[in-house]
């Protein structure tokens, strides 16, 4: 079941996202539920490969590569997703930053659960 609830609360983050940002389209809920699940699985499979096959420049930027590998897997997922639209490189740096905010804040917001005083 907590999988269920994250998995809707990053297809809501991503549809909050593309709804902020301009340069990046998204045709309706389904296709916000296919994205977060494509996004999941790149992020738990390339995004770590990547990551240690780049380790050099990672550290020599101070992890700021990571932004560029994170918009990199966002124009993939993009590219494989049908009816999720992102314009460019920026737009997809620009969606992974704020998609990670709106995701960090929502998943923090269900690990407190509603507050009883």
């Amino acid at each position: 079941m907590n999988i269920f609830i994250q998995w809707l609360i990053s297809a809501i983050a991503i549809i909050i996202t593309a709804y902020i940002l301009p340069g990046v389209a998204i045709s309706g809920i389904i296709t916000a539920l296919v994205a977060a699940v494509i996004l999941g699985a790149i992020n738990a499979f390339i995004k770590p490969i990547l990551i240690v096959l780049t380790l050099p420049i990672n550290i020599l930027t101070l992890g700021l590569f990571t932004l560029v590998i994170n918009a990199a897997l966002v124009m993939v997922a993009s590219a494989v997703v049908p009816g999720f639209m992102v314009a460019g490189f920026w737009w997809a740096l620009l969606f992974a930053i704020v998609l990670g905010i709106i995701n960090s804040f929502f998943h923090s917001m269900a690990k407190q659960g509603p507050s009883h005083q």
